[in-house]
């Protein structure tokens, strides 16, 4: 269901003062950011060993070839800009453009000051409340820092190419963006509840994944049947269709709709939306007590608990064999200490 601002009024959107972006990101996300975090002046690293990337020049491409959106063009959308800034109690709002695109597509750039970027594709085709969404996904970017490591994972990318000719280089570096590709899909996942957190509708966050997944239309799609989908999805098939998803993510930088779908749902499910909502959440003023062992711990509990819950055919079977394995270890060490 549609539900418009008329409806809803901007005082039943809970503002959320001081949360830090630690309240919104992924595990497996949280635990790299506050790893590179906790490097003092890394970003600052980063940032000078990049420097021939010209972000300035790439800010003028979009102030010379997009629509930079203010309170005089494009009305609407810096109007669910502001709202979504003022409920994750944002300030400083990063620049925003509206760039010619057929499909909808939003994304946040640079590393000095961060800008984001939508197409007209999304300004046509979402209502207001998937609008407030899209554009609280990509202030959740900017305020985790992403900006700057997706920004990396551009130029390598592209290093990739260059020295494609060369086959150390090539799987040196490639091994490196598979990496980043991984935590690049987690930190799209956090970006997804930082979307929620902003317009704080559900159901406008999966009709968001819905109109990207089918060009914008919902008069004839069907949300729990989209939802069965991404079950399907992800625990369906056999050991060929666990294959094929291997290689369709391994570069890919964004998780697929429903699946991303599934893992919001999830989020919601488990009650951390709710508390959020309720005012138990991290703040900005403590995210420099942030511990780097539980954030890592947390991660890897997320990986060790998706392993285990998985319905995928292939991590089935390795589950299988792996616990074959321990109790043919365990069976060898009792026969041992028998003897």
């Amino acid at each position: 269901m549609t539900i418009d601002d008329e409806n809803r009024p901007e005082r039943q959107r809970v503002t959320l003062t001081g949360i830090s972006s630690r309240a919104w990101e992924h595990p497996a996300d949280r635990g790299a950011l506050t790893a590179l975090r906790e490097l003092r002046g890394f970003d600052d690293l980063v940032k000078a060993f990049f420097g021939m990337w010209n972000e300035r020049g790439f800010r003028l491409s979009y102030l010379a070839g997009a629509i930079r959106v203010d309170h005089r063009q494009y009305p609407r959308v810096y109007q669910r800009y502001t709202e979504a800034a003022r409920t994750l109690d944002i300030e400083n709002l990063p620049e925003l453009y509206v760039e010619q695109a057929p499909i909808i597509h939003s994304r946040s750039i640079g590393m000095d000051k961060p800008f984001v970027v939508i197409s007209t594709a999304a300004v046509e085709k979402l209502d207001d409340e998937e609008l407030r969404t899209m554009l609280g996904r990509e202030l959740g970017h900017v305020r985790s820092g992403h900006a700057v490591y997706q920004t990396i994972m551009t130029i390598l990318t592209g290093w990739v190419t260059n020295v494609s000719w060369i086959p150390v280089g090539a799987l040196a570096i490639r091994a490196i963006i598979v990496a980043m590709y991984e935590w690049w899909r987690k930190a799209e996942l956090s970006a997804d509840r930082a979307g929620l957190l902003a317009a704080q509708d559900p159901s406008a966050s999966i009709r968001l994944f819905m109109k990207s997944a089918g060009g914008g239309d919902l008069s004839q799609i069907d949300t729990a049947a989209f939802l069965e989908q991404a079950a399907e999805y992800e625990g369906g098939g056999d050991l060929r269709d666990s294959i094929h998803k291997l290689g369709m993510t391994a570069f890919n930088s964004e998780p697929f709709p429903v699946a991303r779908a599934a893992e919001l749902r999830r989020w919601v499910d488990s009650g951390e939306y709710a508390r959020i909502l309720g005012g138990d959440y991290p703040r900005r003023d403590d995210d420099r007590n942030a511990s780097v062992t539980e954030d890592v711990k947390a991660a890897a509990a997320h990986y060790r608990d998706s392993f285990r819950d998985s319905d995928d055919p292939l991590v089935k079977v390795v589950r299988k064999v792996g616990g074959g394995a321990a109790n043919l270890a365990g069976s060898a060490r009792d026969w041992v200490s028998g003897r």
